[in-house]
Order: C-alpha cells, then structure tokens, then sequence
C-alpha cells in the first residue's frame, strides 16, 4: 500500500471556522482523501493550527514546520507523495514575507523530503488567497492588509519553484475559497470539494 503525507497547517489539521473546534475524520480534507484511497493509499494527516513554512515559530518545533519537517520524516521514510501546503501563515504581519524567504522556505522544505525518499512524489499546495473578512474575525490579531498583499505578491513563487524542482502543483484557490466566517479557513463543503479534486489529481500521477 503507498503512502501520503498531507503535511500542512490549520486547514490541513480541519480548523473550524465558526466554532474553532476541529472538523472530524469524515469532514477534514486528509481525512476525506483517505477514504476515497483507502483501497490502495495510506493517507498519514500532519496538520496543525498556526503552523508556518519558512519561518521559525515561537509557538514551538511543530509549529515551525521548515525546522519540523525533517525531524517527522525520520520516522516517515517511505512515502510515495508528500503534500506541502504551507505559506499562509507567514503572511502573519510578525514576519518579514517576501520573495527571497518564499524561495528559499520552500526549498528548504523540498530538499527535507528528498534527503530522506528522493523518489518521493512532492505536491506543492499554495497558500489560501486570504479575504478582507479576517480583518474582521479573531486572526485579525495576526494579519492585517499588508498580509493579503504579501500572500498576492509572492503567490506565483510557489508554481514556479515546483516547476524548477520537478514537483507537482495542485491550487486549492481554483476550485474553492475560504468561508466568509474569517477569511481564512474552509467550510465542510471546501473540505469536500478540495478531498475529491485532490484524489482525481492523485490517481491521475
């Protein structure tokens, strides 16, 4: 049976937007996908709330998911594909997001794979096109307007560094968008458009 990592932050892990609890099993994406490729994947769930890509988090390791990255693979050497969405919450106006942290957090994160499976099949994901309703929800205490042009900007980074890397590129932003509740996280009906697009990708490789 192959196996997928589906390594990324709070809309990997299933934050609820409306309540800030945890969609279950059957409702998150990873889970979702994993019953869809049950019959031949072992989808492992690697999410987590606050986690950011290329820069060191002060919440912690698992948080700081470029530093985490090769640490969680030690004990996951023979994966198949590794999904990465990270990104989003470097947009956070407490780091310094641009070009040069974009390139070199995600090759950071690419050559973590390939030092342990160099036949591992990596899909790069990008960050969520934040709206201006996060401006008015809770995050609004993490990101402000500056975060949605950082996010705008460096955005077109992520296809190109996949294309230099021979990774595959697969934008949850073309088939959906983060609910009206904060601007940020997706509905139970994203999760589920996001699942079964993803495992028709999958399968397609």
């Amino acid at each position: 049976m192959k196996k997928i990592l589906c390594y990324g932050d709070s809309n990997t892990f299933g934050f609820i937007p409306e309540n800030c609890k945890r969609y279950d099993k059957d409702s998150r994406w990873s889970g979702i996908l994993s019953e869809i490729l049950k019959e031949n994947y072992q989808v492992i769930e690697e999410g987590m709330n606050n986690r950011t890509g290329f820069f060191k988090n002060p919440e912690g390791l698992k948080q700081s998911g470029g530093e985490y990255l090769s640490v969680f693979l030690q004990n996951h050497r023979n994966l198949d594909i590794c999904i990465i969405s990270l990104g989003t919450n470097d947009a956070q106006f407490f780091y310094n997001l641009d070009e040069n942290s974009t390139k070199n957090g995600l090759q950071n994160l690419i050559d973590s794979v390939r030092e342990v499976n160099i036949k591992t099949k990596i899909i790069i994901v990008p960050p969520v096109k934040i709206t201006e309703n996060i401006l008015h929800s809770g995050f609004s205490m993490m990101f402000n307007h500056e975060s949605i042009d950082k996010i705008n900007k460096v955005f077109p980074i992520f296809e190109q560094i996949a294309r230099e890397n021979n990774c595959l590129y697969f934008d949850f932003n073309q088939i959906t968008s983060p609910a009206q509740k904060d601007g940020l996280h997706y509905t139970k009906e994203s999760h589920t458009i996001i699942a079964n697009k993803l495992a028709e990708f999958i399968l397609a490789i």
